[in-house]
């Protein structure tokens, strides 16, 4: 039985959503968090019915004192922090760089980039103390390769694969581990609004990838679970692509 504490931010919809119910699953003491209070009440009240301790913390990760309680009420409720999966993130305003706005870049940088900075800031601290735990943030395939008409959204989470490095570095003397899981497209609404809700701009994006089709929610969920185990306790520092194959092209 995993009996892990796991805090995930970003947890009520796509991937946040599935990787919660894949640790509940586990047995995992869970918090979960998000911008929604009837939803995340919700979300934490299915988890409890699976047979799990679960509770939802309302947090919006571009707030530092947001993401500071949410920490702060994990230990508080179960006196500790094992994992924590960051998660919350935008895909921004996609388009050419031409019409980028500065609104769209503070917008998008953030929830992406200053979310996770702050995530991880308070995440190690509850950690560091245990000598023990693993953070898995969340990229994408467009952390270490270009997409056209995405330079805002690229650039965010190419900063996220470089934190998760450094942060690993930070991190590896002290039995903390920092990795990193990297989809390709994902069945979620997020990639629907990615490709403009456009059925052929998705089919044309899916026939580059070498598995031609998307991932499920639940593929990414389980690479999450399994960084996160014992089975990977030697790992850290690493961009984990889940993506189909399209980064080996």
């Amino acid at each position: 039985m995993n009996t892990q504490v796991v805090l995930i931010t970003g947890a009520l919809t796509g991937i946040g959503r599935a990787t919660a119910l894949a640790f509940a699953k586990e047995g995992a003491r869970l918090i979960v968090t998000g911008r929604r209070e009837e939803a995340g009440q919700a979300l934490a009240a299915e988890l409890r019915a699976m047979g799990n301790e679960a509770e939802f913390v309302r947090a919006d990760v571009r707030h530092e004192a947001d993401v500071r309680a949410m920490v702060e009420q994990t230990v508080a409720r179960f006196g500790r922090l094992d994992v924590a999966v960051n998660n919350a993130g935008t895909e921004g305003q996609v388009g050419p760089v031409a019409d980028q706005t500065v609104d769209n870049y503070e917008g998008t940088f953030s929830t992406n980039v200053l979310g996770t900075l702050l995530s991880m800031k308070h995440e190690m601290r509850a950690m560091q103390p245990q000598g023990s735990g693993a953070i898995v943030n969340i990229s994408s395939v467009a952390g270490h390769v270009g997409i056209a008409g995405a330079s805002v959204y690229v650039g965010s989470k190419h900063a996220v694969e470089g934190m998760t490095k450094a942060v690993a570095l930070e991190g590896a003397a002290i039995g903390v581990r920092v990795n990193a899981v990297a989809p390709g497209p994902v069945a979620t609404d997020m990639f629907d609004r990615f490709v403009g809700n456009d059925e052929a701009a998705k089919q044309g994006f899916l026939a580059m990838i070498p598995a031609k089709r998307a991932a499920t929610v639940d593929e990414i969920a389980q690479t999450i679970v399994f960084l996160a185990s014992d089975k990977a306790a030697y790992l850290t520092g690493q961009i984990v692509a889940v993506d189909g194959g399209y980064s080996a092209q």
